[in-house]
């Protein structure tokens, strides 16, 4: 070999040892939920978007969120939310969102599925946290995988009073959470050693591997549709653990995201209604009919799969709308804290008897 000559061998090994390597390099991965919803947008015909109250409304909740100084602490000025950042934390969140899922009831709220915890009492999602560390309180180990496998001390009655209710209405699809709970529990007891936090640690700081390993490791979590020929990505619950991680440890340890941003607004029947009182939503007029008669929506049926992935592909304009005309929002504001704004916001124009279109019924494991 003369002077001029490159050892390749040499250059080869340096490469894959300053990490250089094409052959070692991943590719990023994707939850591909934001091009299945802009495929399900391009696709709609029940469900359509108003861009000029698209535009409107991503500046009155860019003011609305700075001036409520939403982000990641929001999540934990909670009452109701753990506040350790610790890993008996994580695997709060984890069982919390194996199992948040269907909360509606057709009954009058004082006669709804309801929990009564610390002198309050609560319906919709926090019913599930309270009834979570209510378990925790008595001395019921809700959140070890290793006691949701173990029918002999985690009996189907045992579950049944962890989920008991203050009213006469049950808990909608008890026995599909339980089934959840219990499927969860065997693959994180055969696979993970019964640790959330090594799937977490698999993930490697990517929201987006975390939300791929879920749906691919646990079936509870695969929210995936056929819609138009085509397999579409929802993935609700998957991406709202990711997020709630991120928020409750404040980006930091298990919450330490570096593609947060991949992560998309969770679509279920609450937000598709406040985007419709802002003019952003328009639905056709038989599925219009059908929800304002409240009639049940079969998941997967065109029209639910519409609403979803439109209400996916809005909120994402709102977000780009909101970088453009306050470049200064950066990283502050992104899909999932739009989402959370327009949760909390939802739900308190119900509290005060706002007048808006129903939420559509859907009962399902997957919102």
């Amino acid at each position: 070999m003369g002077d001029d000559d490159v050892d390749q061998d040499l250059l080869a090994f340096m490469r894959k040892a300053l990490g250089l390597d094409p052959s070692e390099t991943k590719a990023h991965p994707t939850t591909k939920v934001l091009e299945s919803a802009l495929y399900i947008f391009d696709n709609s015909i029940d469900v359509a978007l108003d861009r000029d109250c698209v535009m409107q409304a991503a500046e009155t909740i860019y003011n609305a969120m700075q001036k409520k100084a939403y982000g990641t602490s929001t999540w934990s000025e909670q009452e109701l939310h753990p506040q350790e950042k610790n890993e008996d934390t994580l695997n709060f969140i984890f069982t919390m969102d194996v199992l948040n899922f269907s909360f509606w009831s057709g009954l009058e709220d004082e006669k709804r599925f309801s929990v009564d915890y610390g002198g309050k009492r609560y319906t919709g999602y926090w019913s599930l946290v309270a009834l979570l560390r209510r378990a925790l309180d008595e001395g019921i180990p809700i959140t070890c995988p290793y006691f949701w496998v173990d029918p002999t001390i985690c009996s189907d009655d045992l579950l049944a009073h962890v989920f008991r209710s203050a009213t006469d209405e049950q808990i909608p699809l008890l026995q599909e959470r339980i089934e959840c709970l219990r499927e969860a529990g065997e693959v994180l007891c055969e696979r993970y050693d019964g640790r959330f936090s090594n799937c977490v640690k698999e993930a490697n700081g990517s929201a987006a591997a975390l939300v791929v390993l879920l749906s691919d490791e646990f079936t509870c979590f695969r929210d995936e549709h056929k819609f138009e020929g085509r397999r579409v990505n929802i993935y609700k619950r998957a991406q709202i653990l990711a997020a709630d991680i991120w928020a409750c440890f404040n980006k930091k340890s298990y919450g330490h995201f570096t593609d947060i941003d991949s992560i998309t607004m969770f679509a279920d029947y609450r937000v598709p209604v406040i985007l419709h009182a802002l003019g952003c939503l328009l639905y056709s007029p038989p599925l219009e009919a059908h929800i304002k008669a409240k009639k049940l929506l079969d998941t997967g049926h065109p029209w639910e799969v519409q609403l979803r992935g439109t209400s996916i592909w809005c909120v994402e304009l709102i977000r780009r709308q909101i970088q453009k005309m306050h470049p200064e929002a950066g990283n502050h504001i992104n899909a999932i804290l739009i989402d959370f704004y327009l949760y909390d916001t939802a739900k308190e124009m119900e509290r005060n008897k706002e007048e808006m279109i129903p939420h559509h019924r859907t009962r399902s494991i997957w919102y």
